[in-house]
């Protein structure tokens, strides 16, 4: 059972997120909250697994309330103004709602969360050779599986992990992105973003600051944009 707390200005928003998680089965309200100043002091004396954050409060915002936390939980953005989306990227935000916020919607966010919280369990990390230029050993348990780096679309970054992304399957490993450059090889892979890595050859298209690979849109950042020109352009 996850202990969430929601954290917003609007109650008709903060009804409609308790419905849902009422519903959900799998998670409980331990919160709700109509400012940052009351849910700071709560987040101090209580265990939480999920924050359900709106960005538009009065006096201070989710954003600047997110970056106070010295140790998160896991946060899902919820808010009505999409241009928040690539700052949540970079706070570690693991979903972005926009609103009105369907059920089914608010559904595939916990259920991302729950795959994440269960890969964390299983204490995966990666084994590599010199004589292995292809591939790693992915390592859980007692199992090891062949992971080829043709296989990965891109890394994603989220807090003290990273997310590896395939099409048949996701791998939470221990590490930061910077991490995982030292393992999967420049000349097939390109750092996009704080939390991002992409493959080269899963590019689609670029479009203004994102870059389109299957079922994926990865956001540029700021300071990786010209890098990013020079490698795909070739400028």
């Amino acid at each position: 059972m996850l202990n969430c707390v929601i954290i917003d200005d609007e109650p008709l928003a903060r009804d409609i997120l308790t419905s849902y998680l009422q519903q959900s089965g799998y998670a409980r309200l331990a919160g709700a909250f109509s400012n940052a100043f009351d849910a700071h002091q709560f987040l101090q004396c209580n265990t939480v697994d999920v924050i359900f954050l709106d960005i538009e409060m009065p006096e201070m915002n989710g954003i600047d309330f997110l970056r106070s936390l010295t140790q998160p939980p896991i946060t899902v953005f919820t808010t009505a103004f999409r241009n928040y989306a690539f700052e949540g990227f970079e706070l570690g935000v693991i979903d972005f709602l926009l609103k009105p916020i369907s059920h089914d919607r608010f559904l595939l966010a916990l259920d991302k969360i729950k795959e994440f919280l269960a890969l964390k369990m299983e204490g995966t990390n990666l084994e590599m050779s010199r004589d292995t230029p292809d591939f790693v050993f992915v390592k859980s348990g007692v199992q090891k599986i062949k992971l080829y780096f043709a296989e990965v679309s891109h890394i994603q970054g989220l807090k003290d992990y990273a997310i590896i992304h395939t099409p048949e399957r996701r791998i939470v490993i221990k590490g930061s992105v910077k991490s995982m450059l030292e393992i999967f090889p420049d000349t097939h892979f390109i750092r996009v973003h704080k939390s991002f890595i992409v493959a080269k050859d899963k590019i689609r298209r670029i479009e203004k600051n994102r870059i389109i690979i299957p079922d994926h849109q990865i956001p540029i950042g700021r300071n990786y944009k010209e890098d990013v020109e020079k490698k795909i352009y070739g400028n």
